[in-house]
């Protein structure tokens, strides 16, 4: 028997030496693979922050008005009569002192000469009595006459002249009706639709034939909320708002195109009470309107036109601005994400009242010193770790963060 064969019985490993190989072979297959590398941390996102300053801005609220003649003037006739003719064009511009309206002069002018011939008759009665009088008081004096035809003289001569001044007077009534025929215009203005025409039957001081319109200058009355009153006085007394006298605001108006009227008015006119039926307080604007002598067409104001009224003239001190895209609009209201003292974004509920330009006021909410998120806000998840650089104002508008405009302006 050959006792050197490999697989002699005899030369058989053993146990140990079995399991020291297996591990061997088993080490040697795991060293030809390669390692796995450790996952990387995601990159903390970065954000675009301003940092929370304040400052001294106008404070200027908008109401809605509207427009209003600054003489609307009844034309109604001072007799009555029939129309003869109508001078105007209805719907132009007419002067002070233009013909509008004439009414049958002819029952007038009878009445006149009638009334005149009166005055004669009665100057005559005075002639004839104050003779008679020079003429029995010297004979008193002689005892030519008695004293009773003296005073019969005397009492004629005061009749006759009571009866001259009623005379006169009905002259003057006579006149002034002849002279009301023709109805002019009081004022320089547009004049509107007549209501009447020629051979129409008008009533003296009760109808009313037409209306006309003086434009230069124009009212723009406004209504302004209490609760509006109540606010701006509040914050008068806290300081935070500052005014002039109240008849030294101005006012501009933007016209419903969108077009902003170049001149501006002054308040001249603020109501002593509210009204209970709106809850509001009437203000009254003045605004010079030049272009309201222009033919029809070529002005800027019409009665009755709705307008947006903007207040200048008050001043809000510590005021807090943000870009209007850092706000957002969530189920509770108006928030913006800040980046707090760990590097963190969180969300921050805020009062956004009124647009300044590009910005919001924020009324409530924040602090000087704060940083509020700008740009990047698609990237914040509330309570983790962002890195916050400038914001640059020239920033490109990114389409892919939907951002949502809280509030309106202040009323």
């Amino acid at each position: 028997m050959n006792l050197s064969h490999p697989w002699s019985p005899f030369n058989r490993p053993s146990a140990a030496a079995v399991i020291a190989i297996g591990a061997a072979l088993i080490l040697t297959s795991f060293s030809g693979c390669k390692k796995t590398p450790p996952v990387p941390a995601p990159a903390v996102p970065e954000v675009e922050v301003i940092t929370v300053t304040t400052q001294t801005v106008p404070d200027e609220p908008e109401f809605i008005g509207q427009t209003q003649a600054f003489r609307p003037v009844e034309i109604r006739p001072q007799v009555t009569g029939i129309i003869k003719k109508v001078f105007f064009t209805e719907g132009t511009n007419v002067k002070k002192g233009n013909k509008l309206y004439l009414i049958d002069p002819v029952p007038f002018e009878a009445a006149y000469f009638s009334g005149k011939a009166r005055v004669a008759q009665a100057q005559a009665r005075v002639v004839q009595a104050e003779q008679e009088e020079a003429r029995v008081k010297p004979l008193l004096e002689e005892q030519a006459v008695s004293r009773k035809s003296v005073d019969d003289a005397v009492a004629e001569t005061l009749a006759a002249k009571a009866g001259l001044e009623a005379a006169q007077s009905d002259l003057i009534r006579a006149k002034f009706d002849l002279d009301n025929t023709i109805i002019t215009a009081p004022v320089n203005g547009r004049i509107g639709r007549s209501h009447f025409y020629e051979g129409r039957l008008v009533s003296a001081q009760t109808t009313l034939l037409t209306t006309i319109d003086q434009l230069d200058p124009m009212y723009v009355n406004v209504n302004v909320p209490e609760s509006y009153l109540l606010r701006r006085r509040r914050e008068l007394a806290e300081k935070k708002v500052q005014r002039p006298d109240i008849f030294q605001l101005r006012g501009v108006i933007t016209f419903s195109d969108g077009s902003v009227y170049p001149q501006e008015g002054v308040l001249d006119f603020s109501d002593v009470s509210i009204r209970p039926e709106t809850g509001t307080l009437e203000g009254r604007f003045t605004f010079p309107n030049p272009e309201g002598g222009f033919s029809p067409g070529q002005s800027y104001f019409y009665p009755g036109q709705f307008v947006h009224v903007r207040v200048k003239g008050y001043i809000r001190t510590d005021a807090i601005l943000v870009p209007q895209r850092a706000v957002q609009l969530g189920p509770q209201g108006s928030f913006v994400y800040i980046v707090d003292a760990e590097s963190k974004a969180q969300s921050r509920p805020v009062t956004a009242s009124s647009w300044h330009g590009k910005d919001w006021l924020i009324e409530n909410g924040l602090r000087p010193g704060e940083q509020v998120v700008v740009e990047g806000l698609h990237r914040i998840q509330p309570g983790n770790p962002v890195k916050a650089i400038p914001y640059k104002e020239d920033h490109p508008t990114s389409h892919s963060e939907p951002e949502s405009e809280a509030g309106g302006k202040s009323s």
